[in-house]
């Protein structure tokens, strides 16, 4: 009986913890769908406040679609910086994956002098927040040429460590008498990471490209720092700058924004769960 209740409290605290993490994505699934009238009188307070509280109705009155139509159909601003957004963050995914990859198998398959040093370093620079390089990445950037640039933000990003760290662990679980076969049957380097490494290695390699997608797509301090340009900003800088008098707008344009995110999130979790599990334990 005593197991039973302990079981019991658990499921009702992460129930509740549950329930807090889940109201606000709760209340932003229901305001778009209020009509304009009610949820004026919902934003009313945030937007001037009178001493008022807003009083919320969790079910709408007059459900309506005029919100996201008025966002789809007459905000071309919002089209725009949704471009902005997929071509910022689909480059650096491409690239970012692209380099970490072959550095990964380096890391993860070859032994050479200051290896484990070299990677240790790598962590280290995976735990330095942007704050801390910011200015530094500023000077190269403008250096180059590149500051108000989409390039100013897709460069440093490709060369992230964080990646390389994520698909080593699925590279260095892979038994060495499979690629030594490969090895001795005339494969090299390249063909045994092809047809060995990233088909052995595909949970790292996904939950490496789930995991910065939801980073990137959110990603708000590097726009931020090197784009002056609104027209280059994207979603994540968008929507701050609509404002609570834009709240229709404002709330339908983050339900759309949210959609990519689940999307990738719903499709790469199983891979994901598994490419954190494998990066977890210990060589």
């Amino acid at each position: 009986m005593t197991e039973k209740l302990r079981v019991s409290s658990v499921y009702i605290v992460m129930a509740i913890i549950c329930v807090i993490v889940m109201f606000p994505l709760l209340l932003a699934v229901i305001l778009p769908l209020q009509a304009s009238d009610e949820l004026a009188g919902t934003l009313s307070p945030l937007i001037k406040f009178n001493g008022d509280y807003s009083k919320i109705d969790y079910i709408a009155q007059y459900p309506t679609l005029d919100n996201f139509k008025e966002l789809l159909l007459y905000t071309p601003d919002f089209y725009r910086v949704f471009w902005n957004s997929f071509l910022i963050t689909g480059s650096i995914l491409l690239f970012q994956t692209l380099a970490a990859i072959p550095a990964a198998w380096a890391f993860a398959r070859f032994k050479f002098k200051g290896r484990k040093l070299l990677f240790d370093i790598y962590i280290i620079f995976m735990l330095i927040p942007f704050q801390v390089t910011m200015l530094s990445q500023y000077l190269v950037i403008d250096c180059m040429k590149l500051m108000n640039t989409r390039l100013a933000v897709i460069l440093p990003a490709i060369f992230s460590t964080f990646p390389v760290f994520l698909i080593y662990r699925g590279f260095a679980d892979i038994p060495r008498d499979v690629a030594d076969s490969a090895r001795i049957d005339g494969a090299n380097e390249w063909q045994v990471l092809r047809y060995i490494g990233l088909p052995l290695g595909r949970s790292g390699i996904l939950a490496c490209v789930v995991l910065s997608f939801l980073d990137l797509w959110n990603m708000v301090e590097q726009p931020l720092t090197f784009l002056k340009n609104k027209r280059l900003y994207p979603l994540s800088l968008y929507l701050p700058m609509l404002g609570a008098d834009s709240g229709a707008i404002l709330l339908s344009a983050a339900i759309v924004t949210l959609i990519p995110a689940v999307f990738v999130f719903v499709i790469g979790q199983e891979e994901l769960e598994q490419g954190i599990i494998a990066s977890a334990l210990k060589e």
